[in-house]
């Protein structure tokens, strides 16, 4: 018996039959090509990327209806990517300039990439550079030669292998046959990852050896709750497993049922559970684990890995798509939160010592006013197709909101000059995430239709923690006693404002934080999908009298760790179902 440990990518339990997949990368040798061969090298890479782009969009047409249309934007991306003048541009000044070939141009762009990436703070940016090594691969596959066939898995459940796997690949998959995908890299939140969640294909990344040859054919226990994975099981796992996956098939089925079931205390008291999104197929997972909208569309992935920024036309087809999604639930859009620890490609950023303190989301758009009212048209008119609120990030002061709505107000005065409809009665909310903002929420709550806390950010600022930074993990602490106090003054001012509060960050969808949450008063939670159904489980169980006497009891101690310790012991002892 063989015991790896990965990222619980995609929750599950499931026992089958290893499958191990080449999906290894390939192999790139720099040569020399001289001054005489640059020419050639460059209508290799040119030919390379049209043939790429050839493939994906046959590919695209042959999945168009058969897997559900909204699952398909990743495609569109990596075509989006393909189309993107940029690469070719960057590669082939690389061949011209080291005369080298053009496998070697791509590969040295690719690790350019990788860098800028890889010191990006937010994880799911991080992971985005998935979707440029993905294109850039199947570049380097049309180069070499190297052809991946779709996996088609023998007549038994089958866990799939590999070094890595593409939102390509398990779009293509057999899902009567495979249950499972473990590989040897990638993250929760990379596409692969996202569309596994999508389709209940229970997945397991950063498994390292876990597509060693030897082990194809293996019979093998994949834990998408722990990130575990267990190769020839002997029979004391295999009992353990069988146990843990009744457990959690029982779990799943309670939690299906309150799909429907509105986010309502016992005493009566909704709280709107709501999802974040990046993309259009993400909304049918917010939808299916019962949420009512999106509390949090973001918006700047549609601005990465491209020389220019979107047009309006592509913005507004992009927001109507995710629209119609969740129709007819509300769609919160962010307007571009981008800059600092963010790739844009298509705006010249000054080079900053702290980006995190610097030109970024509110900032940024201000100092593009033209590509900022873009945007603001875009989602002005889809407003038009059902309900829309819009939210501007990083506010720190009501100069900063009066100036973001102003605008707003020059795009209202264009549309109705030209004639296209909109909703003249759109919400304009304020994204509560830095003490500034908090500081002055009082002055902000009287020109916002809501408030919106991004704790993330919110703990980061208020307690001066880098939280990407692996060594101040432990001071990292949403119940940090100086957070908890934030929290409760912008519910308070909202509230006294006649407007609602929610939150769209990290702390919505951890059911520990449910209560608190409740008893401070939060109007509205948003979080990822999948958090949805066990945040609705403990709702619908506490009281907001209970919520409120352990928020207050909360509020009393001086450090997180008492104040975790408190809450962690009344929520496990009053909705321990909701954690096991």
């Amino acid at each position: 018996m063989r015991v790896f440990t990965g990222i619980a990518a995609s929750p599950g339990i499931v026992v089958g039959r290893l499958k191990v997949v080449d999906r290894h990368r390939p192999s790139v040798n720099e040569r020399p090509v001289g001054e005489a061969g640059v020419g050639v090298e460059i209508d290799r890479l040119r030919d390379a990327i049209c043939a790429t782009r050839t493939e994906l969009e046959l590919l695209r047409q042959k999945l168009e209806g058969a897997t559900g249309d909204e699952h398909l934007f990743i495609i569109d991306a990596h075509i989006l990517i393909l189309a993107d003048e940029r690469l070719f541009a960057e590669a082939s000044a690389t061949i011209e300039a080291d005369q080298i070939n053009a496998e070697a141009a791509l590969q040295r762009t690719l690790l350019k990439y990788r860098a800028t990436f890889a010191a990006m703070e937010d994880s799911y940016l991080r992971e985005r550079i998935v979707d440029l090594e993905t294109v850039i691969e199947k570049i380097l596959s049309s180069l070499t030669g190297m052809v991946h066939t779709v996996i088609l898995p023998p007549d038994t459940l089958t866990i799939i292998a590999a070094h890595d796997i593409s939102p390509a690949d398990i779009l293509q998959l057999d899902r009567t046959h495979i249950i499972g995908i473990a590989t040897e890299i990638g993250g929760r939140t990379s596409h692969a990852s996202i569309l596994a969640r999508a389709f209940g294909l229970t997945a397991v990344t950063g498994v390292d050896g876990i597509a060693d040859l030897l082990l194809d054919g293996s019979p093998v226990i994949l834990d998408g709750l722990t990130g575990c994975v267990i190769v020839n099981p002997d029979r004391e796992a295999v009992r353990e497993c069988l146990e843990r996956k009744r457990h959690y098939a029982c779990l799943e089925d309670e939690l299906h049922k309150l799909r429907d079931l509105p986010p309502v205390t016992p005493d009566g008291h909704r709280v709107r559970l709501r999802g974040n999104v990046e993309a259009p197929g993400e909304a049918a997972s917010v939808l299916i684990h019962g949420g009512e909208g999106i509390g949090l569309y973001r918006t700047e992935v549609l601005f990465m890995n491209r020389r220019q920024m979107p047009d309006e036309e592509e913005q507004f087809r992009e927001y109507a798509a995710m629209q119609r999604a969740v129709a007819p639930h509300p769609l919160t859009i962010r307007t571009l939160d981008a800059g600092g620890d963010k790739l844009l490609e298509g705006v010249p950023l000054i080079t900053e010592q702290n980006p995190a303190l610097g030109v970024r989301a509110i900032r940024l758009a201000m100092r593009m006013p033209e590509e900022f009212k873009k945007q603001l048209r875009a989602i002005l008119r889809i407003s038009a197709l059902g309900r829309v609120r819009v939210m501007f990030p990083m506010i720190s002061g009501l100069e900063e909101l009066r100036r973001a709505k102003s605008l707003l107000e020059e795009c209202a005065s264009e549309l109705e000059a030209g004639g296209i409809p909109f909703d003249r009665d759109i919400q304009i909310g304020v994204m509560i995430e830095i003490p500034a903002a908090v500081t002055m929420a009082d002055m902000l709550a009287r020109e916002a239709d809501f408030f919106s806390v991004g704790t993330n950010d919110l703990i980061q600022y208020t307690l001066a923690i880098d939280r990407s930074n692996e060594h101040l993990t432990d001071l990292y602490q949403p119940l940090h006693p100086a957070v908890l106090r934030s929290l409760q003054r912008i519910v308070d001012v909202a509230h006294a404002a006649g407007i609602d509060a929610s939150i769209c960050g990290e702390m919505a969808g951890d059911p520990l934080y449910l209560p608190i949450l409740l008893g401070l008063g939060f109007d509205e939670l948003s979080m990822g999908a999948s958090s949805i159904p066990r945040v609705k489980q403990v709702l619908r169980n506490c009281t907001r009298s209970q919520a409120a006497h352990i928020a207050e009891t909360c509020m009393t101690f001086a450090t997180a760790a008492d104040v975790e310790e408190y809450l962690t012991s009344e929520v496990t002892d009053h909705f321990s179902e909701s954690f096991d």
